[in-house]
């Protein structure tokens, strides 16, 4: 009986080797990421937005903005750092588990002490399966709408309508919910009536 590590078996096991990391860890990544880079550059760049030629984030990733007059995003799932791409990933407690109850509870207590009414959407209790959202529902900026007006010193409805234009429907108008990206609309609202450096 042959070994399994004769040269006749190890052979043809290296070739195949040598060949699929060849192709798989070298032509197929540069075919992709070359036709990304030619038909999709921003969105295979990381759809980063910038202001003024300086990068402010990613409409993909949320950001932690807490100041009373920007609208606020999801809770985020990545540990100690909020928005942290490097730790992606959802919190995994289920919905009977105390350390979401208490959670949920501190962020309800946040956001009615800021202005908020008493029924708040879930969207701004909970994270997302990734922990990363940049988007919250419509409801969740409504129910923020007055807390940024205030602190702005602007009208309700300037507001509401920026929340409007910044509303995205649902992808090729089926496919998810209609969401608000917090970053876009932070962003308009800075350029709209800009906080006091103090006020941020």
């Amino acid at each position: 009986m042959k070994s399994p590590f004769s040269n006749n078996a190890l052979r043809p096991a290296l070739t195949l080797f040598i060949l699929l990391g060849v192709v798989l860890g070298g032509i197929y990544p540069a075919v992709v990421t070359g036709l990304a880079q030619a038909f999709f550059p921003r969105q295979a760049n990381g759809s980063i937005i910038e202001r003024g030629g300086v990068a402010v984030g990613s409409e993909l990733i949320g950001q932690n903005f807490s100041g009373a007059g920007y609208f606020w995003g999801r809770p985020s799932a990545s540990g100690e750092f909020p928005n942290n791409g490097m730790a992606s990933g959802g919190s995994n407690l289920g919905p009977t588990n105390p350390a979401l109850k208490q959670a949920a509870e501190e962020r309800v207590k946040v956001l009615r002490e800021a202005g908020g009414g008493p029924a708040v959407p879930i969207d701004l209790l909970t994270a997302s399966g990734s922990g990363l959202d940049p988007h919250i529902s419509p409801a969740a900026a409504d129910y923020q709408v007055g807390r940024v007006a205030r602190a702005r010193g602007i009208g309700l409805e300037l507001v509401r309508g920026l929340v409007g234009t910044y509303t995205e429907a649902p992808q090729w108008g089926f496919l998810g919910e209609a969401r608000v990206n917090v970053l876009k609309l932070n962003l308009a609202l800075d350029e709209v009536a800009p906080l006091p450096l103090a006020a941020k």
